[in-house]
């Protein structure tokens, strides 16, 4: 017996994409990730890395659009996790769809940056790595044993972060930040493991619509505290429309807002679904690639 995805999530694909992509994405969904991580230049070179695979006899390959990022062939994440070099903190495990929004957001050195949904950690950490530590970064996350979780990874990578442990929804108005990374809690349409057998209790319409309700309140409260005529990144690890441009279009009604489409460049060879806001990105699952939806919004000057 093959495992199957719930299959409202089956019609929802369908009706979204047409039958032949919602094959491609299930396809996705069976394939076995390689293991991938960054290097953390905070506290390691990328070629000390490359001579500790070599060594280790790990093979692994790069991507085109980071050099900090190592697809591994023969390692698994366990393996990984009891290398020195990880826990020294000089790599950090992560997937290569989550390492494309703090790229996308192009943190700058000196500005005010916001991580609303932050924890574990490793888009802040990266947006720490990208920055060389010389932003004011804040990261925000609401549960407590996350916080904590979030806390011991900045620390382990060296980054210089402001844990803030509340509610982003409920971040006051008073604070304006210059970019900021609203990675939205979401159902994780675009990640899912059809080797879960909780996969049909846990997959619901039920979390689809709650977490609908929170990332329109996120998005309105990024927009709000974004400074006019500054970017933010809105990503999820979901590719249905309803959580993705959907959430962006109504948001859109009510706050002034404009698309700033993203340049592939070296990302030109990624796996792509169509989306319904030309501009944005989407990123279709497979055996290197979670399902995940990237969007870059500019407050327009009030």
């Amino acid at each position: 017996m093959h495992p199957k995805i719930p299959e409202f999530l089956k019609e929802m694909l369908e009706k979204q994409y047409g039958k032949e992509m919602t094959e491609k994405i299930i396809k996705g969904y069976q394939a076995k990730r390689n293991t991938t991580f960054r290097v953390n230049t905070l506290k390691a070179k990328v070629s000390e890395i490359e001579d500790i695979l070599i060594d280790k006899k790990i093979e692994y390959e790069k991507v085109e659009w980071s050099k900090e990022a190592f697809i591994l062939r023969n390692a698994s994440e366990k393996e990984i996790r009891d290398l020195e070099v990880y826990q020294e903190g000089k790599i950090y495990l992560q997937s290569l769809s989550s390492m494309l929004p703090p790229i996308l957001l192009q943190p700058k050195q000196g500005m005010d940056i916001l991580d609303m949904a932050a924890a574990p950690g490793g888009k802040t950490t990266q947006i720490a790595t990208i920055t060389n530590n010389k932003a004011n970064i804040t990261a925000c996350e609401m549960n407590k044993i996350r916080a904590e979780r979030l806390k011991y990874n900045i620390e382990k990578q060296g980054a210089n972060v402001y844990v803030m442990t509340q509610d982003a929804r409920k971040i006051d108005d008073f604070f304006s930040f210059d970019q900021i990374l609203l990675d939205a809690p979401c159902s994780g349409s675009g990640t899912i493991c059809m080797q879960d057998s909780k996969l049909e209790k846990t997959f619901t319409k039920k979390l689809i619509d709650k977490s609908i309700t929170s990332q329109m309140a996120l998005l309105k409260k990024a927009i709000n505290i974004l400074k006019p005529g500054k970017e933010m990144i809105y990503s999820t690890c979901s590719i249905l429309a309803c959580e993705n441009e959907e959430v962006i279009s109504k948001v859109r009604k009510e706050k002034k807002i404009e698309i700033i489409p993203i340049e592939l460049g070296a990302m030109c060879k990624l796996p792509v679904l169509p989306t319904k806001i030309e501009g944005t990105l989407c990123v279709c699952p497979n055996e290197l690639y979670e399902g995940f939806f990237i969007a870059k919004i500019r407050k327009i000057g009030e």
